[in-house]
C-alpha cells in the first residue's frame, strides 16, 4: 500500500516542451555496489532481477554490502548513490550524451533521498519542471553487481511518494514528439492515464518491459497494454522476450519479436553480448553488439541502448544506424558502476560512432 503523501507546492509551469519527456511515478536513488556472489544466495529473489522489497529489507541488504563488497581499482568508491530508474536512466543518458532536451514526469520526496534525485537530474541538463516535490520518502534501490558485470536489483517503493494517475495533464506531454515509459504493475493506473493523453496529444510512446519477472507475473496487463496498439516503439531483453511468448510452441526471441511487431511500429529484442534485432514495418534488422568494451556493470545498460535508438529516431537515422548508436551507448554505461555515463565513457563512445561513420551530437566537442 502507498502511503498517502501531501504535496508542498504545485509544480512550477512546464518550461517549453522538451523533444522527449518520460514518466517515472517515483523518483528513486539507486545504491550500486560490486559484491561477491555469496550475498545474492541470502537474498529473496532470482539473481539478475528485479524484485519490490521493503523497507526493512532493503535496509538489512545495505547493512549485510559491507562484509561482500568486491574491491576495485576503477572505481574511487565502493558504492555509489545516484538518481536511477530506468527512465531517469535513459532520460539523463539523451540529455548529456546526445543534447536531447528532455524532461521527466513523476513525484520526488522531500528528504535527503529526493533532495539528491533532484541535484543529479538537474546537472545532467533534464527538465524537472513536471517533478511534483511532495512531502514523503524517495524511492530507492539496491544494485548489487557481481564481478562479471551482471546486476540484481532490488528497489523499495512501498512507502514512496508517487505521482497518481488524476494528477497527470495534457500539459506534462503537451508539446513533445515521444512519451518513455517503463512497465511496472504498481504504476499501471499511471501509465494508462499516460498513454491516454499521449494520444490525444499526437505523442509517441516508447515502453520498456522492466524486468523478466514483471513479464513473467503481470503478463496479461502487460499483452492488453500493447495489444491496444497504443505502444509506438517496445524494448525487450531477451528475458523479457522469452517471459513474453512463453506460451508459444516455439519461445525465442525472433517470436517475441514477431509479436511485438504485430502491435508496435517498432520492436527492438537486445540480446546482450549477441546484439540486437529490431522489426519495422516488414524490414528486419541484425546488429552485432559492440565489442570493444569489458561489462564493469550492466546497470542501464538497456536503458542507454534505448538512448541512443530514440536518438537515432528523432534524427531521422536508418534503422540499422539507430541500433548501432544503442550498441554504443549502452556499450559505454557498462565501463563503470551505475547507469549514469562518465565523462570519459562518452568520449569513447563518440569514438566509436566515429570509427563506424556514424554521426556524432554537436556536444560531443564538449567531452573532448
Amino acid at each position: 500500500m502507498v502511503a498517502a503523501a501531501e504535496e508542498v507546492e504545485a509544480p512550477p509551469p512546464p518550461s517549453p516542451s522538451p523533444l522527449i519527456v518520460g514518466l517515472q511515478p517515483s523518483a528513486l536513488v539507486d545504491h550500486i555496489v560490486r559484491v561477491d556472489w555469496s550475498l545474492l544466495s541470502q537474498i529473496p529473489g532470482e539473481r539478475g532481477g528485479s524484485q519490490p522489497v521493503a523497507i526493512e529489507e532493503l535496509e538489512h541488504i545495505l547493512n549485510e554490502v559491507n562484509t561482500h563488497i568486491l574491491p576495485s581499482l576503477d572505481e574511487p568508491s565502493p558504492l555509489r548513490t545516484i538518481a536511477g530508474g530506468s527512465v531517469a536512466n535513459t532520460l539523463r543518458g539523451l540529455a548529456t550524451g546526445f543534447g536531447i532536451s528532455c524532461g521527466i514526469i513523476g513525484a520526488c520526496g522531500d528528504d535527503e533521498q529526493g533532495r539528491l534525485f533532484v541535484q543529479n537530474m538537474n546537472s545532467s541538463r533534464v527538465d524537472l519542471s513536471r517533478l511534483r516535490m511532495k512531502k514523503g520518502t524517495t524511492g530507492q534501490c539496491v544494485c548489487l553487481v557481481e564481478a562479471d558485470g551482471n546486476r540484481t536489483m532490488r528497489p523499495c517503493l512501498s512507502s514512496a511518494v508517487r505521482l497518481q494517475h488524476y494528477e497527470l495533464t495534457r500539459e506534462d506531454v503537451r508539446g513533445s514528439k515521444w512519451l518513455v515509459l517503463r512497465y511496472a504493475i504498481f504504476n499501471l493506473e499511471s501509465i494508462r492515464a499516460a498513454i491516454r493523453i499521449a494520444k490525444l496529444e499526437g505523442v509517441s510512446v516508447s515502453m520498456d518491459l522492466a524486468s523478466f519477472e514483471m513479464v513473467r507475473n503481470c503478463r496479461s496487463q502487460l499483452l492488453e497494454l500493447l495489444e491496444s496498439g497504443d505502444i509506438d516503439l517496445c524494448f525487450a531483453n531477451e528475458d523479457e522476450a522469452a517471459a513474453l511468448v512463453r506460451d508459444e510452441e516455439e519461445v525465442s526471441p525472433d517470436v517475441a519479436l514477431e509479436y511485438l511487431a504485430k502491435h508496435c511500429r517498432w520492436a527492438v529484442v537486445t540480446l546482450g553480448r549477441n546484439g540486437c534485432i529490431v522489426k519495422h514495418g516488414k524490414q528486419i534488422v541484425r546488429v552485432p553488439a559492440i565489442g570493444e568494451t569489458h561489462a564493469t556493470d550492466a546497470t542501464g545498460a538497456g536503458d542507454l541502448f534505448a538512448s541512443g535508438f530514440l536518438y537515432g529516431l528523432v534524427k531521422g537515422l536508418p534503422l540499422e544506424d539507430c541500433c548501432r548508436v544503442g550498441s554504443c551507448s549502452g556499450g559505454a554505461v557498462i565501463r563503470a558502476l551505475g547507469g549514469e555515463v562518465q565523462p570519459e565513457n562518452w568520449q569513447w563512445m563518440y569514438k566509436q560512432m566515429q570509427i563506424k561513420d556514424l554521426t556524432t551530437p554537436d556536444l560531443c566537442k564538449t567531452y573532448s
